[in-house]
């Protein structure tokens, strides 16, 4: 007795080949023709594919088997760069990251700092430490955006903080490379 093939492996013949588009229509017309017959085999496709799928048998997934992720990551504090001025502007960077960042306002309502706050709150008190750090800061800026008033001046141009907090880390990076 002959044994039946499984759907899986069973295939059913080639539909017949769509007829070539004729050659005097347009390049527009040949796409649209060409579109039609490829949504037809794509549909006929499908179907065939729930055919001889439709034998697998599936379970249920268990979301307790599921590993669940935080939706907010958490952000690591990065290695410390060496050099004081350098560890001061990436500590400043990073609780930007982790707090926030704000313009108008040295504070804000919710905590969020601007560049200037969160130099001064990372540098603990260290008016030295403090005045080399926005030093540096000015510096990357200038290099990048030409004459800036000051720190706050940049700082309150922007509506996001994405670009302060990136000229506060390239400071950092430049603060380690002048071994500040």
């Amino acid at each position: 007795m002959p044994a039946t093939p499984s759907p899986a492996i069973a295939h059913p013949a080639p539909a017949t080949q769509a007829a070539a588009p004729p050659a005097h229509l347009s390049l527009e017309e040949r796409l649209a023709f060409i579109n039609t017959a490829m949504t037809a085999r794509l549909e006929e496709a499908a179907v065939a594919y729930e055919v001889n799928t439709a034998h697998i048998p599936t379970e249920p997934v268990d979301l307790g088997d599921v590993v669940a992720v935080p939706l907010t990551p958490t952000l690591q504090p990065p290695t410390p760069y060496p050099t004081p001025v350098a560890a001061l502007l990436q500590r400043a960077h990073h609780r930007l990251l982790t707090g926030g960042w704000c313009s108008g306002a040295l504070v804000d309502e919710d905590g969020a700092r601007c560049l200037y706050g969160a130099i001064r709150i990372e540098a603990r008190g260290d008016q030295s430490l403090e005045s080399r750090g926005l030093e540096v800061l000015m510096d990357a800026i200038r290099r990048q955006f030409g004459d800036v008033d000051s720190v706050p001046s940049f700082n309150d141009a922007f509506a996001s903080g994405r670009i302060p907090m990136r000229m506060l880390d390239q400071a950092a990076g430049l603060a380690d490379a002048r071994l500040l």
